[in-house]
């Protein structure tokens, strides 16, 4: 999605990426549009925020890419923020093969049972592993497994959380829960 060696603002995230070798996931604004990233030590991926919300409709238009993000750790479905409240999006990245649901937000703190809440769903309802990374003024980020369990939770205020996902869990959940298999789109 557009020419990713434009985005100079991302150029001391990609120093990072490489030299630690790690995955960095974050959102960025470019014109019309509220961009979510995946930078890995190789490349960076794009995809837009689907949903703008309230008075965001007036600076910013919705997405119409839903799609995983190739990454070296795996395939990133990724949403943001209000697009959480949106269980279609997370089910359609998991009908594409995400191994891994990631969501960037800025939800309020009065709205943090409702974030956490949403979370969980999105995890249980589409057996995947879900993390979830709230500003630090809305605090509760959250790592949940593909069983629904959730292995770390941040508070209010900046917060480093971390945890252990076993990406082979998903596929053994599917297994014994089989939702993906019992699916009647049809009549939906």
């Amino acid at each position: 999605m557009g020419k990713t060696d434009a985005y100079e603002e991302l150029d001391p995230f990609r120093a990072l990426a490489k030299e630690y070798d790690c995955l960095i996931i974050g959102s960025v604004r470019r014109g019309r549009l509220n961009l979510g990233f995946c930078l890995d030590r190789s490349r960076l991926e794009l995809r837009p925020k689907i949903h703008p919300f309230g008075e965001e409709k007036k600076h910013f238009d919705g997405g119409d890419i839903i799609a995983p993000i190739a990454t070296l750790w795996g395939r990133v479905g990724l949403e943001i923020c209000y697009d959480l409240r949106f269980p279609e999006v997370a089910r359609s990245l998991a009908l594409q093969d995400a191994d891994l649901l990631v969501t960037v937000a800025q939800f309020p703190a009065q709205r943090r049972e409702q974030w956490r809440a949403l979370c969980l769903a999105r995890a249980i309802e589409n057996q995947i592993p879900h993390l979830a990374c709230n500003w630090a003024k809305g605090g509760g980020s959250i790592i949940i497994t593909a069983r629904g369990r959730v292995v770390a939770e941040g508070e209010c205020g900046e917060d480093i959380i971390f945890g252990e996902i076993d990406q082979e869990e998903k596929d053994e959940v599917r297994r014994e829960i089989p939702c993906f298999a019992d699916r009647r789109p049809e009549v939906y």
